[in-house]
């Protein structure tokens, strides 16, 4: 297997998605499969309150997001947007200034869930429940404008 080193070169909402990510991420890149969308569904979820000191892991991620999101159709929504922006990995970043798991423009407008937002999953999952809410109304409503539009 050959092993090269990639920059990438997207969109500023677009992300690598799948397998690729995790290598993308480190520098890394082989072949992976293409990701498949999911349908939208719809429901507001409360926003989110803080989380113990998670570890920056993409499951330890995940989880925190399941804690976070117990309704099951908008946690896959939620899901859905973060896979296709950040690959669930929390110190993504791309050369438009977007950062983190939901990939907010600039970045630093995740400060106002927490002063850890750079390498805390469970201030960017906060931060992001509460921008999809504001914005779109839920994260199954914003996973709906993405699929439309390719970013949200």
């Amino acid at each position: 297997m050959t092993v090269s080193r990639i920059r990438r070169v997207a969109t500023p909402k677009k992300a690598l998605t799948g397998a690729v990510v995790g290598l993308a991420t480190a520098g890394l890149v082989t072949i992976a499969a293409p990701a498949q969308a999911a349908a939208p569904t719809a429901a507001p979820v409360a926003p989110a309150a803080k989380v113990a000191a998670p570890q920056a892991s993409t499951g330890s991620a995940k989880s925190i997001a399941k804690k976070l999101i117990p309704d099951a159709k908008q946690y896959q929504a939620f899901s859905k947007i973060v896979e296709h922006e950040s690959g669930w990995d929390p110190q993504a970043s791309n050369p438009s200034g977007a950062y983190g798991l939901v990939q907010a423009l600039p970045g630093s407008k995740m400060s106002s869930a927490g002063s850890d937002w750079k390498t805390n999953p469970a201030t960017q999952i906060k931060w992001g429940l509460d921008y999809m809410n504001d914005r779109y109304g839920s994260p199954a409503e914003a996973w709906q404008f993405w699929q439309s539009n390719g970013w949200y």
